[in-house]
């Protein structure tokens, strides 16, 4: 029984993955969001990635999965992050569009931006 359990944990000792790269899930992420016709910028440094996408959105990848604030919890004074593997990019987009909806309404581009965009 030993032996059985030794081998198995050789197979995962053995069995390694090759991380993914933030940046080019972070690209994948963004011609997603270009679909749903939203304009965002990938940035890359450190091991990580950046899309910014609008003004409080800015989702972080680090290969593995994205993460993007959601909002504030008072009572324990920090912020509420939500997270998708970014093996899934596509539906990720969708959460992350709901989001950029609601932000969009309570958080508008001031007309000094809009009109250079114009």
């Amino acid at each position: 029984m030993s032996s059985l359990k030794t081998g198995t944990n050789l197979q995962h000792q053995t069995r390694r993955t090759i991380p993914a790269d933030p940046c080019q899930r972070a690209e994948l992420l963004r011609t997603t969001l270009e679909k749903y016709g939203i304009a965002c910028d990938v940035h890359d440094g450190y091991g990580l990635a950046l899309v910014s996408v609008w003004v409080g959105l800015v989702v972080w990848c680090d290969g593995e999965r994205f993460w993007w604030r959601t909002g504030w919890d008072a009572r324990r004074r920090r912020f509420v992050y939500a997270w998708h593997s970014a093996a899934d990019p596509d539906r990720a987009a969708r959460r992350i569009t709901f989001h950029y909806r609601e932000l969009r309404e309570t958080h508008p581009l001031s007309e000094l931006i809009a009109e250079s965009m114009s």
